[in-house]
């Protein structure tokens, strides 16, 4: 019944983001589209956004941890993957700054995850550290102004241009170096 529920709510807010922007729908828009008390949608979400994350993390996250085993470029072509099927949804998603919005949700997960492909794609260098936190904040940044674009890239080139841009900064930083 409690996934039933959620389950309810997600395609409320879909159907429901059709129509308006994200910051624009209530929850009181929510509870009347499904026919829920307010106090049932609270028990399941602490607010939209947490609602909206629940949605990544169970079409997205939760199929990762069912054994996809992927590591460098192919989980960053994964990802650009979904985000492509789904860019919809998650082009309005992304236009919401919150406290508790998805942007803030996408990069505690998945930055840190995107931290250990970069440093696999990176290799050994100096300041990896930095190079890391940069390029980490960099694909997250560019990821959601890809998918926000109207026409946005296919997720091949979009991870092929992820991939000159790293290897322009190493060469030039293995020419400083030597």
């Amino acid at each position: 019944m409690i996934n039933q529920t959620k389950q309810i709510l997600e395609e409320s807010l879909k159907k429901l983001m059709l129509q308006k922007p994200l910051d624009k729908i209530t929850i009181r828009d929510l509870t009347e589209d499904c026919g829920i008390s307010r106090m049932a949608f609270y028990y399941h979400f602490k607010d939209k956004f947490d609602l909206v994350n629940w949605i990544f993390d169970v079409e997205y996250l939760s199929h990762i941890q069912l054994g996809v085993d992927l590591i460098g470029w192919d989980s960053v072509l994964h990802l650009c993957d979904y985000f492509y099927k789904n860019k919809d949804f998650y082009r309005k998603v992304m236009k919401v700054e919150d406290q508790n919005s998805f942007a803030n949700h996408f990069r505690d997960i998945v930055g840190p995850v995107m931290a250990e492909d970069i440093k696999e794609i990176l290799g050994e260098q100096t300041n990896t550290e930095f190079y890391v936190t940069f390029w980490n904040d960099a694909i997250i940044c560019s990821l959601g102004r890809w998918i926000s674009d109207r026409n946005p890239v296919p997720p091949k080139e979009f991870v092929r241009l992820l991939q000159s841009c790293i290897k322009v900064v190493v060469k030039t930083h293995e020419r400083l170096e030597g």
